[in-house]
Formats: structure tokens, C-alpha cells, sequence
């Protein structure tokens, strides 16, 4: 019996093509000398997709007429148009829960190298300036805070776990209230305004795109630290741009950028702003653990006819009968 066609577009992790070694044939897109070539000749074989950052839309995947299933490499899959795949019939799935402690863990050590401002002491250490003076104290404190989180799903509860044993309160906002103890505000303005600290954990996509714009950082205030580790599409960033050179804002942590890896210029320009390279997720225990989740959906799929974690937007395409 003919092994099952995978197309990865891309590299992705080892664990991917590893684990797909003896149960798939693949094709790994981004070696073939015409790409294009490949998918004219071979697109009608392909059954399903490992992808690992490639934009993935309606007219790609109607070049592979009989592709079941898109295995995407992360929990957010922005890159995927998931309505159109459903559409189609095509089923798409995500790796949540193997990197939830991973960025929340990311997500605390940024609210702490912004709100002590430690990456820049470090620097002012290695600059030889210790000898000339003490660094000057910094103006903010944890303890005592309260931490407004948009986006309270996993990562957004393992964030605020690990804020209330630093003292910190915690509040929310969702498109919906949850059964928690966790303060709710109907609006993210009314979340931001209330809170000393806003930490973005929410999809990216356009339905959030710019949602935490010159408003809401107004309301956050002149002691109101931001920290995104969920997409950079979810703040305006010339908006954070301003804020921060006004002190608008009184600083910012990033993991994320709008059109990463390009940096918007003004918030290289600025020195209360902390910025990282999406390293969220990024050890190797987790990244193995994401990839192995990526072959499993494949083939949960295959062998059984369910994948094992369908995004939202595929489930009704999900059988229910086994």
C-alpha cells in the first residue's frame, strides 16, 4: 500500500520529518529546484500538509485537490486560512498545550527584564559604568500590581498562575466571561484602564489586528507596562511607538512583531522597551514536543480518522463516530 503524500513547504522542526519517516512519503518543497514544478506534477497525490510557517490559503490548497488535512507547527495559525480549508473540506490542526508552560514561563521573565529593566543593567555592567556610579533605580515594582490579560485561555492561565506567586493581581478580558476567580472587564479599554500591567495572549489574525491601539495604551497609563507574547498584529505599532517616546506608556516588553523578523525602526529608537526574537517557545524540549504533536495529528488522522487537536474552524469536518 502506498504510504500516504505529505507536502512541508518549508523546513520545519526535526521531529517533523523524523517521526514521518516510516509512515509517509514526503516532499519537502523548499529543496526542489522549481517549486512550482513539483506541485503541477504531484499536487493531485498530496493528502495532507506539515506546515510550519507558509501561507496557506484558498488558492494554495486548491492546487492540491485532494489534500484531507493541514498540520500546522504552533498554536496560532494565522498563516492558515482555516475558513477556507473548512470550506473545502479540508481539516486543520494546531499544537496547543505542549508549549503552554514554555511562554508563560518567556512571558514572566519579560515582565521582568522590563519592569526592573534588566537587560539594560546588564549592559550598563558590561559597559564599565558600575566603577563610575550605581544604576540608577528603577521606577516600577512588581508586587502590588494588577496584571490585565487579554486572552484567558492556557497560556493566559499559566501566566496568571505564575503572576499571583509574584503578588500580583490578576483581571481579564474575553469575547466571553469564564468561571474563574479572576476579575472580568467587558471591554478591553475597561481591562486596560484597570490594570498596571496589559499582557496580550490572544490569536492574531484580522479579527484582532491593531486591537490594542491608542486607546487602550492611553488607558493603560503613564505606569502601565505592555507585554505581548501572542502575534505583533495585535498591537498598533507606531501607536506603541508613540506612546512609549511620550511615556504614554511607561514601558514595553515584545516576543512578537507585526512584520517580524523587521523591526519597526522607532522601537529600536527607544530604551524602554525590551525586545526579543520570538524566542516564546523557542527551547528545544518544547519545540520536539510541538513537532511530535504535528505527526500525531497525521496520523490519528490516517489511522483513525480524527485528528487529535482540529482547530476551531474544522469542527465540524471532526468524526464524531469513533
Amino acid at each position: 500500500m502506498a504510504r500516504p503524500l505529505v507536502l512541508m513547504p518549508g523546513p520545519m522542526n526535526r521531529s517533523v520529518p523524523d517521526g514521518l519517516a516510516d509512515g509517509f512519503e514526503v516532499i519537502r518543497l523548499w529543496e526542489a529546484d522549481d517549486p512550482a514544478a513539483v506541485l503541477e506534477e504531484r499536487g493531485k497525490d498530496v493528502v495532507a500538509i506539515a506546515n510550519g510557517g507558509t501561507a496557506i490559503d484558498g488558492a494554495y490548497l486548491d492546487r492540491l485537490p485532494n489534500v484531507q488535512i493541514v498540520a500546522s507547527f504552533g498554536v496560532g495559525y494565522d498563516k492558515i486560512d482555516a475558513v477556507a480549508a473548512a470550506e473545502r473540506g479540508v481539516v486543520v490542526t494546531n499544537t496547543p498545550g505542549v508549549l503552554d508552560d514554555e511562554v508563560a514561563d518567556t512571558a514572566m521573565g519579560l515582565l521582568l527584564m522590563t519592569a526592573r529593566e534588566l537587560s539594560s543593567a546588564e549592559r550598563y555592567l558590561r559597559d564599565g559604568r558600575w566603577t563610575e556610579r550605581p544604576y540608577p533605580l528603577t521606577p516600577a515594582t512588581l508586587s502590588g500590581r494588577t496584571m490585565g490579560i487579554l486572552g484567558l485561555g492556557r497560556i493566559g492561565e499559566a501566566i496568571a498562575h505564575r503572576a499571583a506567586a509574584f503578588g500580583i493581581s490578576v483581571a481579564y478580558h474575553n469575547r466571553h466571561r469564564k468561571d474563574v476567580a479572576y476579575d472580568y472587564y467587558p471591554t478591553l479599554v475597561e481591562l486596560a484602564a484597570a490594570s498596571d500591567i496589559l499582557m496580550i495572549v490572544i490569536p492574531g489574525g484580522a479579527e484582532t489586528k491593531h486591537l490594542v491601539d491608542a486607546e487602550v495604551l492611553a488607558a493603560l497609563g503613564r505606569d502601565g507596562i505592555l507585554i505581548n507574547v501572542a502575534r505583533g498584529t495585535v498591537v498598533d505599532e507606531s501607536a506603541l511607538v508613540d506612546a512609549l517616546k511620550s511615556k504614554t506608556i511607561l514601558s514595553a516588553g515584545l516576543d512578537v512583531f507585526e512584520h517580524e523578523p523587521e523591526i519597526h525602526p522607532g522601537l529600536l529608537e527607544v530604551d524602554n522597551a525590551v525586545l526579543l526574537p520570538h524566542v516564546g517557545s523557542g527551547t528545544i524540549p518544547t519545540r520536539d514536543a510541538m513537532g511530535r504533536l504535528v505527526v500525531e495529528n497525521l496520523v490519528s488522522w490516517f489511522d483513525h480518522g480524527v485528528p487529535i487537536t482540529p482547530v476551531q474552524e474544522s469542527a465540524d469536518l471532526v468524526r464524531k463516530d469513533l
